[in-house]
C-alpha cells in the first residue's frame, strides 16, 4: 500500500512540474473552428477558446512565478484531439470540445467555457424548416463528434429517417451543401455561423434553422487525474469570469453574433468561484 501511494504521489502535480522545468506550456488547437479556434494569415492561433488558453498560460506563469513562460502551439484535428491530451502531447486543448461523461473517463475538463446548441444549416431557398422535414434527405455531420451522436438520437426520437454523410471538417460540409449534395449541415450553432463567415461572403446563400437538437457544454481538455493542474487552470478561468474580463473576450470574438444568451451569462456567473 505504501509503495502504491508513493507511486501515485508524483502524478498529482506532474503537469505543473513539467511546465516549471521546461519553462513552457504546450497548447493544442483546431484550425478551421472559428470563432473559437483557427489560424490567421500568419499561421498564428486565434479565437475565443485560444484567448482563454492564453489567459490560462499567463495565470499559470504567475502561479509558478515564471515570468517568461513560453507557449508552444500544436495544431490538432477533431479526430486526434482526445488522444493528444491522453498521451500528454499537449497540456491543454483549446477549441470546441463538449464535456461528456464518457470523455471524462479518458481526459479531464476545466470549468465550462461556452454553452452552445446543435443546429442545422440549410440553403437559403430550402423548404426545410425543422428536423422532421429532413426525412429521406442527406445531412452532413463531422464523424465521431457529440453532434453526430445527438443528431442520431434526435432523428430516432422523431422517427425521421435521414442519411448521415460523414465529413472531417465544417468547410467540407459547406461545400457539399453549396453543391446541393446534402440538404443540411449539422454542427454547433456558433460553429455553423463561423464556417459560413470564414467561407468568404457566402452567408446570403444559407440559413440556420431556429430549432436546436442538443445542448453542448464546451470546456478545455486536460490530462486526467492531475488535480493540482486542473485547479490551476480553473483558478484562472474563475478569475476571468469573476473580474468581468470574459465580457471583453466574448465581445472580441462573438460580439457580432449578439450578446451572450441568458444560459451562457448564468454559466459565467455561477462559475465565478471565489478564492
Amino acid at each position: 500500500p505504501l509503495l502504491a501511494l508513493l507511486a501515485c504521489a508524483p502524478a498529482a502535480a506532474q503537469t505543473l512540474d513539467k511546465i516549471r522545468k521546461q519553462g513552457a506550456i504546450t497548447l493544442g488547437y483546431i484550425d478551421g473552428a472559428a470563432p473559437f479556434s483557427y489560424a490567421d494569415d500568419k499561421g498564428e492561433p486565434q479565437g475565443y477558446s485560444v484567448e482563454l488558453c492564453r489567459a490560462v498560460a499567463d495565470g499559470i506563469a504567475a502561479q509558478l512565478k515564471r515570468e517568461a513562460l513560453k507557449v508552444r502551439w500544436v495544431k490538432l484535428t477533431i479526430q486526434n484531439r482526445i488522444e493528444a491530451v491522453r498521451k500528454r502531447q499537449v497540456d491543454l486543448e483549446c477549441s470546441t470540445t463538449t464535456w461528456t461523461l464518457s470523455r471524462q473517463s479518458l481526459v479531464d475538463f476545466s470549468l465550462i467555457t461556452f454553452v452552445d446548441g446543435g443546429s442545422l444549416l440549410v440553403g437559403a431557398q430550402s423548404e426545410v424548416g425543422q428536423l422532421k422535414d429532413l426525412d429521406g434527405k442527406r445531412i452532413a455531420v463531422i464523424s465521431g463528434t457529440t453532434t453526430e451522436k445527438s443528431l442520431r438520437a434526435a432523428l430516432a426520437h422523431r422517427k425521421v429517417k435521414a442519411e448521415l454523410v460523414g465529413i472531417k471538417a465544417g468547410d467540407e460540409g459547406l461545400t457539399l451543401l453549396g453543391k446541393t449534395e446534402v440538404e443540411a449541415l449539422a454542427s454547433d450553432r456558433t460553429a455553423l455561423i463561423g464556417v459560413v463567415v470564414m467561407g468568404g461572403g457566402a452567408r446570403g446563400n444559407f440559413k440556420l434553422l431556429d430549432q436546436d437538437f442538443s445542448i453542448e457544454q464546451y470546456a478545455l481538455m486536460l490530462p486526467r487525474g492531475d488535480h493540482e493542474y486542473r485547479l490551476a487552470v480553473n483558478r484562472v478561468l474563475a478569475r476571468v469570469y469573476r473580474s468581468g474580463e470574459i465580457e471583453k473576450i466574448y465581445a472580441r470574438w462573438l460580439g457580432p453574433l449578439g450578446p451572450p444568451s441568458m444560459l451562457l451569462s448564468a454559466t459565467y456567473f455561477i462559475q465565478s468561484l471565489s478564492e
